[in-house]
Parts: C-alpha cells; sequence; structure tokens
C-alpha cells in the first residue's frame, strides 16, 4: 500500500503535462518554452530537475556506504551553480539557441560539430537517465515489494506522455511544482527523525562506534555477487541453511539472504569501511584507493565543472526571456538548492548508525525510505515511509523530465531535424528505449553512476563552453578534437574500469574517477588545436553578441 503514495504525484505530472497541449506549436514551444519562463519560477523547475535519485536517495546512501566525506558531494553540486552562474548562464542565453549542439554550430559554424555534440548529449543523458528509472523500481520494490518493473515502467510511461503532451512549459511547471513537494517531504520527515530517535540516538550519530559486531541478528539480502573477508569464525544462517564460516574470503550470491547471529564480528569489504569506523568518519573521499585527498578533488572537479556540461541543465537558461533573467535565475537556484542540501547529512548519518547492515547488502540507495520504519514500526513509520516514496517519486519524475526532452532534442533537432510532430515522438522513442536499459541495471550503485555522467560532461561540454565563450580563438577542429579525447579519457576510461576492476588504489581512483586529469586534458587539447588553426570568420561579432547585454538600448 506505501507504493500506492508515489500514485498523486504520477497523476498531478500527467495532469500538468495535459494543460501544456494548448500552448505547444512550434518547435520553440517544445524545446524551451517561447523563452517566456520567470526567474523564480525556471529557478524552482532548474532546483527540481537537479534533485535527482542521487541528490535525494544517493547522498544519504554514500554516507551510509562511504562515510561523512560523501558530503562532499551536495557540495560539488551547488558550486556547480556558482560557477555557470559566473561563467555561463547570461552568455548562453543570449546566443539563442535551443540546445547544447546548437550552440556548438552558432559559436563555431560547424554542423559536424553539432552532430557530434548531440551524440555526446546522447551519452550524458543516458547515463543520468537509467540511474533515475532504476532507482524508481528499487524503491517500489523496498517500500511496496512490487515488482522491480512496475516502478521502472510507470516512471518511463509518466514521463514520456508528459513531455509529448506539453514540452518544454508542462516540465516546466511539474518541475516547480515537485521542487517545493521534495523540499517538504525530505525536511518534514528528517525533523520527525531527529526528533523520534531521542537524544542518545543523536549524540551516537555525532560520535558513531564502529559497527564491528551485529548488535542483535540481523538478515542481509545481498543485491550482487559479495566478497566478505571474515576476520573470526561466525555461524550463518544462508537461505535457511546454517553455515558455518571460517577467517578468510567468502563470497555471498547475488539475491542471498544470510542471517548473521547477534554478537557476531562483522564481515568486512574490501575498499569500503566499515560504519562509524575511523576512516569512515574522515570528512574525504577514500572508496578504498589509499588516497583521500585525490579522490576528493575528483570528485568535486566532476560535480562542480560537470553541472555546467549537463545538456539538460544548460538547456534551462534559454527558456528565460534574456540573459540577465537566466543570470537571475542561477542565482535563487543556488539559495534553493543551498537549502535542500542541508538535509541529506540528517539520512546519512542516522543511516549509518540505525541501518548499518546496508553498507553489506549493497542497497544503501534505500537507507533514505528504510528509516521511518526502522525508528517506528506503527502508523507514524508508514505515513513518513509514504512521503518519502512521494518525494522520491518526484525527484526521479522531475530529473527524467528534463533528461528525456535533452535525449528528444539531441535527436529530432539536432542529428535528424524535423518538426514539432518528430519532437514528440523522439520523447516517447527515448523513454521506450531508456526503460529496457534500467530493467538491465537493477543492481547499478545509483550515486555512482550519476558521477559517472558528471564526469563525461565535465570532460566535453564544460571546455567547450567556457573556452567558446571566453575565448574567441577556439575552432571547429579544436573543439571536436578536445571533445573526443574528453569523451574517451572519461566514459572510455571509465567503461575500460568496469572490465579489468582494478584493486582499490591509485590506478582504480584514476580510471574509476577519471575527472581529475581527463577535464585538463580536454581543456588542453582545445587550445592547443585551436592555436594551430586560424580563428573562424565572424568570431569578433559572434563574442559581442554574447557578451553585450541585450536589454540595454543605445
Amino acid at each position: 500500500m506505501i507504493a500506492l503514495a508515489a500514485l498523486p504525484v504520477i497523476l498531478a505530472t500527467l495532469l500538468i503535462g495535459a494543460r501544456g497541449i494548448a500552448t505547444l506549436r512550434t518547435t520553440s514551444d517544445f524545446l524551451v518554452a517561447s523563452r517566456r519562463i520567470s526567474p523564480t519560477l525556471n529557478a524552482a523547475a532548474v532546483s527540481g530537475e537537479y534533485l535527482s535519485a542521487a541528490s535525494f536517495l544517493g547522498v544519504a546512501g554514500l554516507v551510509v556506504k562511504n562515510g561523512v566525506g560523501a558530503l562532499w558531494y551536495p557540495v560539488g553540486f551547488t558550486a556547480g551553480y556558482l560557477l555557470m552562474l559566473v561563467l555561463v548562464a547570461a552568455p548562453m542565453r543570449r546566443t539563442g539557441a535551443l540546445t547544447v549542439p546548437d550552440f556548438a554550430e552558432a559559436r563555431l559554424g560547424s554542423p559536424r560539430l553539432r552532430r557530434f555534440s548531440a551524440l555526446v548529449v546522447l551519452v550524458i543523458a543516458g547515463l543520468y537517465l537509467v540511474p533515475q528509472f532504476t532507482a524508481a523500481g528499487q524503491v517500489l520494490t523496498v517500500v511496496g515489494g512490487t515488482p522491480y518493473w512496475v516502478g521502472v515502467v510507470v516512471a518511463g510511461a509518466s514521463v514520456a506522455i508528459t513531455l509529448a503532451l506539453g514540452g518544454m512549459r508542462a516540465a516546466t511547471y511539474v518541475q516547480a511544482f515537485q521542487f517545493v513537494l521534495k523540499l517538504v517531504l525530505f525536511i518534514v520527515p528528517a525533523v520527525w527523525l531527529l526528533l523520534a530517535v531521542g537524544a542518545d540516538t543523536r549524540r551516537e550519530a555525532l560520535h558513531p562506534a564502529e559497527y564491528s559486531r551485529f548488535p542483535a541478528a540481523t538478515e542481509v539480502q545481498f543485491r550482487l555477487d559479495t566478497r566478505l573477508e571474515v576476520r573470526e569464525p561466525i555461524t550463518v544462517v544462508a537461505d535457511g541453511v546454517p553455515r558455518t564460516l571460517g577467517p578468510g574470503e567468502h563470497v555471498a550470491p547475488e539475491d542471498g539472504r544470510w542471517i548473521f547471529p547477534a554478537g557476531g564480528r562483522v564481515p568486512e569489504i574490501r575498499g569500503v569501511a566499515l560504519p562509524g569506523s575511523e576512516p569512515w568518519q574522515r570528512p574525504l573521499l577514500d572508496n578504498g584507493s589509499g588516497h583521500p585527498l585525490l579522490a576528493t578533488w575528483s570528485v568535486l572537479v566532476a560535480t562542480a565543472l560537470g553541472t555546467m556540461g549537463l545538456p539538460h541543465v544548460i538547456v534551462r537558461f534559454h527558456t528565460n526571456p534574456d540573459g540577465r533573467a537566466a543570470r537571475r535565475t542561477a542565482a535563487i537556484t543556488v539559495g534553493l538548492l543551498g537549502t535542500f542540501y542541508l538535509f541529506p547529512a540528517v539520512y546519512g548519518l542516522l543511516g549509518g548508525i540505525l541501518l548499518p547492515e546496508l553498507y553489506l547488502s549493497g542497497a544503501t540507495d534505500t537507507a533514505v525510505v528504510a528509516l521511518p520504519s526502522r525508528v517506528d514500526g506503527g502508523v507514524a513509520g508508514t505515513v513518513f515511509t509514504a512521503l518519502l516514496t512521494a518525494g522520491a517519486f518526484a525527484a526521479f519524475l522531475a530529473t527524467s523530465l528534463g533528461l528525456v526532452l535533452a535525449l528528444a532534442g539531441a535527436v529530432a533537432h539536432d542529428l535528424l531535424p524535423g518538426g514539432l510532430r518528430r519532437l514528440r515522438v523522439s520523447a516517447i522513442v527515448a523513454a521506450a528505449v531508456v526503460v529496457p536499459l534500467a530493467l538491465l541495471a537493477v543492481r547499478i550503485d545509483v550515486g555512482a553512476v550519476v558521477t559517472s555522467a558528471f564526469a563525461v560532461a565535465a570532460s566535453t561540454f564544460c571546455p567547450l563552453l567556457v573556452l567558446g565563450i571566453w575565448w574567441r580563438r577556439l575552432t571547429p577542429r579544436g573543439a571536436f578534437v578536445g571533445m573526443t579525447v574528453g569523451l574517451l579519457s572519461s566514459a572510455g576510461v571509465m567503461g575500460a574500469s568496469l572490465l579489468l576492476r582494478p584493486e582499490p588504489g591509485l590506478t582504480a581512483l584514476l580510471l574509476g574517477q577519471p575527472a581529475l586529469w581527463s577535464v585538463p586534458l580536454a581543456f588542453l587539447t582545445m587550445i592547443l588545436v585551436s592555436l594551430a588553426d586560424d580563428a573562424p570568420p565572424g568570431a569578433e561579432s559572434t563574442m559581442l553578441r554574447l557578451h553585450l547585454d541585450e536589454t540595454r538600448t543605445p
């Protein structure tokens, strides 16, 4: 029954989308809402779109899994908007472009670069969108016991229908509504949890003890095949059969249900710190690399610079009437995001002491929706679980709307230009393609995959936008080669890391979180290749249009 809490969010999404039918007549209406969105409304919509599953569920889950250093993620997410405010927002709006590939051609006059940029949009949006649908399926499974595919299909259908009906205008109103909803449904349960757990638990959350022994008989359902390092003999009930594990390495099978005895020593997972341990409490990210400062900087580079390159975020500034309004949108967004990100720490720290066994199961993404029932097994716990489920579903839908819109724009406006009908069909097809991918990705770590999308965006579109806006010598060849290098050194290297699975250490860090070196490499490549070419014709006039305030008259 708790799963039904998502139903009002879905119905509201569809109703608001249906209201956009009357205003949807042109490509500009579909992609940028005819550039008539006010800064306040747009900021709420940007915030609603940006606060994805990685924010609503992922940050708290990463705190449970990796420790308090995971709180650097929201720092990077919010800092990205400060950089966007200073470097990108107003000039991007002044280009008159409808998409990021549109900007590439408008600035550099290269249809080939536009088509390549559209392919990069497909990569980034795909990496970001699959985890949204995956998280929708996981949450409904955890709170309501529904089959995983139900949440995935419902999320995909809701997004496709909303966009096909109302385009960007519908998405804007839906996302603004869902931001307010998420803010309320995230803050109110957090306050209730803090009051319900009591002073002792609050004190323990701030000064946690290492989760070294099971305080009671604990059932763990493993999401993936998991290698456990056992330090002392322990007898577990594995899928109903008692089994004694001696010291050494053992594998818990995917979907296995093991019950660990009270007082037994908690097994360890290589490269993952025990909740409450000294590495877990260190205010830096490590992930078993042994280089926490380097890992932290890599995540900050990916999240802060990647924000500037996310295609579904960039297009938002094209919906404002002018550059000044785009800048105001970015400024308001920083405040809204800052308010939201005060609270993931509450869920993460409480999850670390109340649900530490999730570290073993690999299901830390579900910590937020699992906390209320752990604190209160009665009506109150059920009610707040339902509220958080509704908020989580709002997060999936709001972000997915922007991502599917970016996919539709890349296909039907940049790769295969067509009219309004093709855009609508592309939105439905994009969702239909992503749903099967999400069905296959049931075991992925939502936060980790979303971070990979940020790394690709930081290594490709961030250099294109920053140099394209602020450096007149950028050439089409320089942009093309630089983005190719950025794409290969981010997405290519991360894909190779998944195949090679290097042992935890510096090599694993540089391959799994490449933004620290892939972003400078992309920038340097663009600059060096461009210096070997002549500046494109019309660069001076294009730069003037980007930087002159269009609201002023002579």
